[in-house]
């Protein structure tokens, strides 16, 4: 969330920024609720500074008239906290709801326009092979390792069950992303699967309606989440911790369910997009002066995970008109998958966002500097370390051989405990 009291301050600004993002947003509205709000609270703060005022007046000895005369005022004045008190919490009610439609700024040096208006930062270079080269369904099938149809007899399309050697890859990415993430300083958590409603929507994110991504479960107030962004996110809530603590940084397994509302088409054919996935997600916690330099680190940890997982990838930046509305800048690893679209192409395997202080404004996540009296919001960031079902996508493609075996990288070979599957 914004920063309500610096929206007339920022207006050009934060204007500038929605338009980069093809976000349509009432602005002004959202101002003048700031300023009702702000009217109102100087009028309840004066209205309970006269009611102190009137009930140390009431200690002092009254004669019978006085008495009278002061029950009166009293009242008056208990009457007039309530009215403020009830206009005030529906103003605030209008304020919070323009404020939660507003993303967050926007970095710079971000691309701006839609999809694909995004930069490259490093070139990537796609393997090369000396035979025509299958997709993963077709590997997957000819090695027994996947099964779509299972799935969709159980829950429905796009849910699958992992078979054989597919799923020593599972598990073998969790604890080699897990080693990775220590040896860099994380802390590994397992989070819950859902959340609450309120701490989805704190978190940017919009659990309700048509288009959402979350899965809502009935007769709860509870939605199943999309990633451990928002369970990582929300265990600081309300929290105030101590500079020195800083960085906090947090190794996150959880899985992950989303809906893939309007995800059609040959691009997102198999496991490139599904309903449920498990995640290795990489969360900061830290000062603002920090968020820029901790974001280049997540993306090279994500860089040192795929290189060990000799997988070629390109980092792109972006657009603005592509980013989340918590996100401030965003970089993305793209794995080069030979089974996409006509002869190959770049599919994204992780994402990195720098989401400043949107997310911890409403949480009110905060740390209190070395010798500091008032508590300052802290800056919150997030990246994929793995996303197990993309990452299997890509080893697959990438590791295969002409006889329809699938090579292990070398780097995961202690995990999985063998070098290659089939061909069976």
């Amino acid at each position: 969330m914004l920063d309500p009291r610096k929206l007339a301050d920022r207006r050009d600004e934060i204007a500038e920024s929605c338009r980069k993002r093809d976000v349509d947003v009432d602005l002004d509205s959202a101002i003048a609720a700031q300023t009702q709000v702000t009217t109102l609270q100087t009028q309840l703060n004066d209205a309970n500074r006269r009611r102190n005022e009137h009930q140390q007046a009431g200690k002092r000895k009254l004669e019978s008239d006085e008495r009278t005369t002061h029950i009166d005022e009293g009242r008056r004045i208990k009457d007039e906290v309530g009215r403020i008190e009830s206009e005030l919490r529906q103003h605030q009610e209008t304020l919070d709801a323009l404020v939660g439609s507003l993303p967050n700024l926007i970095h710079p040096d971000v691309p701006v326009g839609g999809e694909d208006a995004y930069r490259v930062v490093k070139e990537g270079q796609a393997p090369g092979f000396d035979f025509v080269p299958k997709d993963h369904l077709a590997l997957c099938a000819q090695n027994d390792l996947l099964d779509f149809e299972s799935g969709a007899k159980v829950a429905g399309q796009k849910w699958y069950y992992l078979k054989n050697e597919a799923v020593l890859i599972e598990i073998a990415l969790q604890r080699f992303a897990l080693d990775v993430l220590i040896e860099e300083g994380f802390t590994p958590v397992t989070t819950p699967d859902v959340a609450r409603p309120d701490i989805i929507s704190n978190l940017g994110y919009n659990p309700r309606g048509k288009e959402t991504q979350f899965y809502n479960i009935p007769d709860h107030d509870l939605s199943l989440v999309g990633t451990a962004e928002i369970t990582l996110g929300a265990m600081l809530a309300d929290s105030i911790v101590d500079e020195v603590e800083l960085p906090i940084r947090l190794a996150g397994i959880s899985h992950c369910f989303r809906t893939e509302a309007g995800a059609h088409g040959r691009e997102s054919k198999g496991l490139y997009r599904v309903h449920q996935f498990t995640k290795t997600e990489m969360f900061v916690f830290c000062r603002p002066e920090d968020s820029e330099a901790q974001h280049q680190n997540l993306v090279a940890i994500e860089e040192r995970i795929f290189n060990a997982l000799e997988i070629p990838y390109r980092v792109i930046e972006v657009a603005s008109g592509d980013l989340g509305a918590p996100a401030y800048r965003k970089f993305d690893l793209e794995a080069w998958m030979p089974g996409r679209g006509s002869g190959g192409g770049w599919g994204e395997i992780t994402s990195a966002s720098n989401c400043t202080d949107f997310q911890a404004r409403r949480l009110r996540t905060r740390f209190r500097r070395e010798g500091g009296k008032k508590p300052e919001l802290l800056h919150t960031l997030n990246g994929t370390a793995i996303s197990n079902a993309r990452a299997i996508l890509a080893l697959v493609e990438t590791h295969q051989r002409a006889d329809g075996s699938i090579g292990i990288p070398k780097a995961l070979v202690p995990y999985v405990g063998r070098e290659s599957i089939g061909p069976r």
